[in-house]
């Protein structure tokens, strides 16, 4: 596998293009999450094309307190991962590579949206992570980049920088990747021991909760919408032994403006059950979102929407999401 390696710009740079690159960006400690991007790459390369892979653990993104010292170094493993999902060539620089003058004076600024949620909790963390983005999207050329789902916000931010400042690339997501759990598949899940891997099972739990709320709700006005719109809807559907879904449907007539709400605290009522297991789970936030700019979801939101989490559990910090879809009628 060290065919693939690429330590510097010089060498990124003397890789012959082939057809259409693709570029996957990676903190390294790569997964199957992250082996995924990578065969999405390929297929959306095709076979003419080229597929780079990045491995920087960028310190711009990284606060006082985290785990930047501690973050897996795993490059063996990873150009192995990387090789057999179809990557072409594993750019893999020093710091001094990236930043050969030290610390950047000019850097990407998030904005508003990065001062949300993550943002809000880890002050300058999207400033980093735009700012290595941008060299690394000036440094690889791609004509498509390709970045998880799982961290929403960080994709929704490179997809405005990409638009705001005009970067000629098409920036793809793809689905979050999950263990049969249903735990989100991080690098980070290495840290955690069995029972805390148990307790973090409450995010992915408590996001299906929304999500089964917000279907349930769906149902719930599909059966009411089959019944008469009249005043013989209540007898109607008693005739037919439907006294439950009778009452239902008043209840659904005064409920729409506050699924949201509904949603949310579906989720919350799972992750609070958490906070008392042992070792507990401590919230950082739990958010519905609108996926332009992750400004709270409001009474009567319509259109997609990204419900969030963020905890930790013991000393690792874990974050998950999925998306959603509030219909007019929901």
């Amino acid at each position: 596998m060290s065919g693939l390696l690429l330590h510097t710009a010089a060498e990124l740079h003397a890789l012959p293009r082939a057809g259409r690159r693709a570029v996957v960006m990676t903190m390294g400690a790569l997964h199957e999450g992250h082996a995924t991007l990578i065969r999405t790459a390929r297929a959306q390369a095709g076979p003419g094309g080229q597929v780079v892979v990045t491995v920087f653990v960028n310190p711009l993104q990284f606060g006082a307190n985290e785990d930047l010292d501690r973050y897996p170094r795993t490059l063996d493993a990873d150009l192995a991962l990387a090789g057999a999902a179809g990557a072409d060539a594993v750019f893999a620089p020093a710091v001094d590579e990236v930043y050969p003058g030290g610390d950047p004076q000019v850097r990407i600024t998030a904005g508003p949206m990065g001062e949300r949620l993550e943002g809000a909790t880890r002050p300058g963390h999207f400033d980093g992570m735009l700012t290595v983005v941008a060299k690394l999207l000036h440094l690889t050329r791609p004509d498509l980049a390709l970045f998880g789902q799982k961290d929403a916000q960080q994709l929704a931010l490179i997809r405005r920088m990409v638009t705001d400042l005009n970067f000629p690339v098409e920036v793809a997501g793809v689905p979050t990747v999950r263990e049969a759990d249903g735990l989100a598949l991080s690098s980070r899940n290495r840290y955690l021991s069995a029972a805390e891997r148990r307790t973090a099972l409450a995010l992915s739990r408590a996001l299906f909760a929304g999500r089964d709320r917000l279907a349930a709700q769906a149902a719930l006005r599909a059966r009411a919408a089959a019944a008469p719109a009249s005043d013989e809807r209540a007898s109607a559907l008693a005739r037919l032994g439907e006294i439950r879904a009778s009452a239902d449907a008043h209840a659904v007539s005064a409920a729409g403006a506050g699924l949201p709400d509904a949603v949310r605290g579906a989720a919350l009522h799972v992750l609070a059950e958490a906070g008392r297991h042992e070792p507990p789970l401590a919230l950082d936030y739990l958010a519905l979102v609108d996926p332009q700019d992750f400004t709270e979801a409001g009474p009567g939101y319509t259109g997609p929407a990204v419900l969030a989490v963020a905890a930790k559990v013991g000393a690792t910090r874990l974050i998950d999401n999925i998306p959603l879809e509030f219909g007019a009628h929901s």
